[in-house]
């Protein structure tokens, strides 16, 4: 396999900056990491982004997570291994993920998920999922290599 191109964060000049510093704020604001690499995990499966779903699995097992969570994060309704604050958090990646699929994020998953997290951690929730989901686009559509280093 290879490449189509660099990353195109890299290979535009200001852009790698602008997103390592939104990671940075996104990371200051609360939400659980271990929810964080959840979310980041489900979205980059559904998006089929190898180099993401690599990632972060591997930031995930880092941090001291089971293989029985690590495996199940792609069927976690059907799984006992997860939390309900996940679960909403899961839910909310799947619906912001799918966007395209369904339309709009139902009031249901927004409740359940409005339910467990503050105002802030809700934004970095949606701004975590919002910036897989670029990712995803950008290593996609390049066709980036799981595990090389840009």
């Amino acid at each position: 396999m290879q490449a189509r191109m660099k990353n195109p964060a890299v290979a535009l000049p200001g852009a790698m900056k602008a997103l390592m510093d939104l990671a940075k704020a996104i990371d200051q604001a609360g939400l659980p990491k271990i929810t964080a690499d959840l979310v980041l995990l489900r979205a980059s499966q559904i998006n089929g982004c190898s180099v993401c779903v690599d990632m972060h699995a591997k930031d995930l097992r880092k941090a001291g997570e089971s293989d029985e969570r690590l495996f199940a994060v792609a069927a976690w309704r059907e799984a006992p291994y997860f939390t309900e604050a996940e679960r909403a958090a899961l839910a909310l990646a799947e619906a912001v993920t799918r966007l395209a699929d369904g339309g709009q994020i139902s009031d249901e998953v927004w409740d359940e998920v409005a339910d467990h997290y503050s105002e802030t951690e809700l934004a970095a929730l949606i701004m975590t999922i919002s910036s897989v989901n670029l990712w995803n686009r950008l290593n996609a559509t390049t066709r980036q290599i799981a595990g090389a280093a840009w």
